[in-house]
C-alpha cells in the first residue's frame, strides 16, 4: 500500500509541477481546453482508445485506478486543491455543493474527496479521464464524453488474452467488473452507466480498429469544441 501511495503521490506531483510551469499560458486564455470523459466495458478496449486518444490530442491521461487512489487519500485530494487559485477555489466548492443538492448525490467522504479531484482536473482540462463517473460530475460544456463498447463474445476473447485465462474465467470476470462498474455508478448518481443518452458519443470497437475509432472520437471531439467557441 505504501509504494503504491508513494507511486500516487508522484504521478500528482509530476502533474502539478506540469500545471505550475503552464500557468502563464493559461492565464492568458479565455478558458482552459475542456476534458474527454471515457466510460468503457471491460476488454472493449477502452483503456487503449483513452491513451491512443490522449497521445493524439497531447492530452494527460488519468486512469480509473489513479483517480480512485486521488480521491482515496486526502492529502493528495488537497494537493489538487493547491494548485488552484482563491477564485478558483471559490467555484469549486459551489460547484460541489450545488453538485450534492442538484442531483442528490450521496455526500459521503470518499464522493467529496472524488468531486473535488475530478473538479480540479476538470478545472485544468486537457485530460482524458478514464472511469469514476467523471461524465455525470463535470458540466456537459466543459467535458465530452465518451462510451466505449463491444460485443461480448469480443470483450470475453480479449480478456482471456490479456490476462492469459481461459474464456469461463474471462466470462466471469467480464461479468464482475460489469456488476461493480454499474453498482458504483447507480449508488452514487443514480444512473445507468449503459444508458447511451449519458453520453455525447458512444463507440463500437467491435467492428472497427481502435486506429479508426481513434480517428472518429477526436474528430468528434474537436467538432463538438468548435460548437463551445
Amino acid at each position: 500500500m505504501k509504494s503504491r501511495l508513494r507511486t500516487i503521490n508522484q504521478i500528482v506531483e509530476d502533474q502539478v509541477q506540469a500545471w505550475l510551469l503552464s500557468q502563464p499560458r493559461i492565464q492568458k486564455e479565455e478558458a482552459p481546453a475542456p476534458v474527454v470523459t471515457l466510460s468503457r466495458d471491460p476488454g472493449s478496449g477502452g483503456n487503449e482508445l483513452g491513451q491512443k486518444l490522449a497521445d493524439e490530442l497531447g492530452f494527460t491521461l488519468f486512469h480509473q485506478e489513479v483517480i480512485h487512489a486521488m480521491a482515496e487519500s486526502s492529502n493528495v485530494s488537497e494537493r489538487l486543491l493547491e494548485t488552484l487559485d482563491e477564485k478558483g477555489l471559490s467555484l469549486l466548492e459551489d460547484w460541489i455543493n450545488s453538485m450534492v443538492d442538484r442531483r442528490h448525490l450521496w455526500p459521503d467522504q470518499y464522493l467529496r474527496h472524488l468531486l473535488k479531484v475530478i473538479g480540479a482536473l476538470g478545472k485544468h482540462g486537457s485530460a482524458v479521464l478514464i472511469g469514476r463517473g467523471a461524465n455525470f460530475l463535470l458540466p456537459a460544456e466543459r467535458r465530452f464524453a465518451l462510451r466505449v463498447v463491444s460485443p461480448r463474445e469480443i470483450r470475453v476473447r480479449n480478456l482471456a488474452k490479456e490476462f492469459e485465462i481461459s474464456q469461463e474465467d474471462a466470462g466471469r470476470r467480464a461479468l464482475e467488473i460489469e456488476a461493480n462498474r454499474k453498482s458504483f455508478i447507480r449508488k452514487y448518481f443514480n444512473a445507468d452507466i449503459e444508458d447511451p443518452l449519458n453520453y455525447d458519443l458512444v463507440v463500437n470497437t467491435g467492428g472497427i480498429s481502435l486506429d479508426v475509432a481513434v480517428a472518429a472520437v477526436k474528430a468528434a471531439f474537436e467538432k463538438w469544441g468548435e460548437g463551445r467557441s
